[in-house]
């Protein structure tokens, strides 16, 4: 009972954060980047009311196949970094943030796609709730730092990630045998590196391996996070 009385307050919270954050970034004739996760569906379902409501002619970006399909579904308009590199906001989720808004993104397999989009933005805006605010990165992030690598290179890669104090595992696909394949066709490997102090220089360390496509590590990127709270009341940590 206490279980489901705590996923409904997670998912409240998440929700709150959604709309609280639409509400107070998203502008008339934005482009728009969105994210992907559990978290970004509620963004959508208060991005879809705002347009709706306002008439707000936006454009929106997806950072994979899923966002893709809640654009699409979802009856916004949907563009691409072709037509529109320059982005004016990106909205999306993040398995763990600490206290200078360095996260860890990568749980669903998007990082890759996620970076770029938000590379390409002049403000990433990230939604959660609290069970993803830490300290320090990989205190309540259990799963690793996700890296996309070249199939060709995993082994080797994963014998470096060693060497760098990691503990590396292919992630493996759960309704096919085999690994889990990138929406760029690539492997993913979550490395445990325990508490990560130095975000920067790990993410340096870690393109600097041939075959590392890029990590989920976000370092210095967003902007502002909107955090879901116990009592449903939304954080906002700048």
């Amino acid at each position: 009972m206490v279980i489901i009385l705590d996923e409904n307050l997670i998912e409240l919270g998440k929700k709150n954060a959604a709309f609280k954050a639409v509400e107070e970034n998203v502008k008339k004739g934005m482009i728009l980047g969105i994210g992907s996760g559990s978290t970004v569906v509620y963004a959508v379902e208060a991005i879809v009311e705002i347009n709706q409501k306002n008439n707000l002619n936006l454009k929106c970006i997806p950072t994979s196949f899923q966002s893709r399909q809640l654009i699409v579904e979802n009856g916004l308009t949907l563009v691409s970094l072709d037509t529109y590199p320059e982005i004016d906001l990106d909205i999306d989720g993040a398995d763990e943030i600490d206290n200078a808004l360095n996260l860890i993104k990568g749980g669903g397999g998007c990082l890759v796609q996620e970076k770029i989009v938000a590379s390409a933005s002049k403000k990433l805006v990230i939604i959660a709730d609290y069970t993803k605010k830490s300290e320090y990165l990989g205190e309540n992030w259990k799963k690793g730092v996700p890296i996309e690598v070249i199939p060709l290179a995993y082994v080797p890669i994963m014998k470096k990630l060693e060497k760098l104090g990691g503990t590396p595992v292919l992630r493996m696909a759960h309704a096919k045998a085999g690994p889990i394949v990138s929406d760029n066709g690539n492997f993913i490997i979550d490395v445990d590196f325990g508490k990560i102090t130095n975000p920067q220089e790990l993410n340096i360390k870690l393109l600097q391996i041939p075959g590392v496509v890029d990590t989920g590590l976000f370092v210095k990127m967003a902007t502002k996070a909107y955090i879901g709270q116990k009592d449903g009341k939304v954080a906002i940590l700048t």
